[in-house]
């Protein structure tokens, strides 16, 4: 069961959650990822892959292996600090990157969505200042959150069966994670719902 657990915790990745939201936004809502064209918003996804989670990944393994961090799983929260904060570092890095070479603006829906995430990696490091929030809940509950609310403005029912199994992979992800002992149940659920709010807010404030 433990090794299930892991492979979930692997696969459903906090770092990965903006890659998920915007591939599901190229197949399911290609308006979401606006005014990035249809034959570039695969190459975005690329690219915003690399950035929020290849990046963020070597730099986290380069700290393990200069010992500044005991462990890539971070079990501490003290270890926690600096690399959350290099991680959003990068993240807001991406973001003017965006804004400044791709003209991208306060009013385009793919600028918006990437401040939500945004917003989720400065929460997430704010708590983790004092606190050892589920950083696994806030990603997946994040997801959930941005989604449930476009379900409002759009009948794409695509969309609705997708955030339906996005709200059931969030319990399978905080389930697995309270399996392998990482979290408490009282960190997962704070986790959850600063996540969900997070998500669900950003895009009812935006939109």
């Amino acid at each position: 069961m433990n090794v299930l657990s892991r492979i979930i915790s692997y696969v459903f990745h906090p770092l990965l959650m903006g890659t998920y939201l915007f591939l599901t936004m190229a197949f399911v809502l290609p308006a979401g990822l606006y005014p990035i064209s249809a034959e570039s918003q695969l190459t975005f996804v690329a690219l915003y892959f690399v950035m929020s989670f290849a990046l963020p990944a070597l730099m986290l393994s380069m700290l393990k292996f200069l010992g500044s961090v005991k462990s890539l799983t971070m079990e501490e929260r003290k270890d926690r600090v600096f690399p959350f904060f290099m991680i959003l570092v990068l993240y807001i890095t991406f973001t003017w990157m965006l804004t400044y070479q791709s003209r991208a603006g306060f009013d385009d829906n793919v600028f918006k969505f990437i401040l939500i995430v945004d917003a989720l990696v400065l929460v997430s490091f704010l708590i983790t200042l004092f606190y050892k929030v589920s950083v696994h809940a806030i990603g997946i509950a994040g997801l959930a959150g941005i989604l449930l609310p476009l379900n409002q403005q759009s009948d794409n029912q695509v969309l609705f069966w997708v955030t339906i199994g996005v709200v059931l992979l969030a319990g399978v992800v905080m389930s697995a994670r309270l399996q392998l002992h990482a979290h408490t149940p009282r960190q997962v659920l704070v986790g959850a719902l600063t996540g969900l709010l997070i998500g669900f807010f950003g895009v009812i404030l935006q939109f």
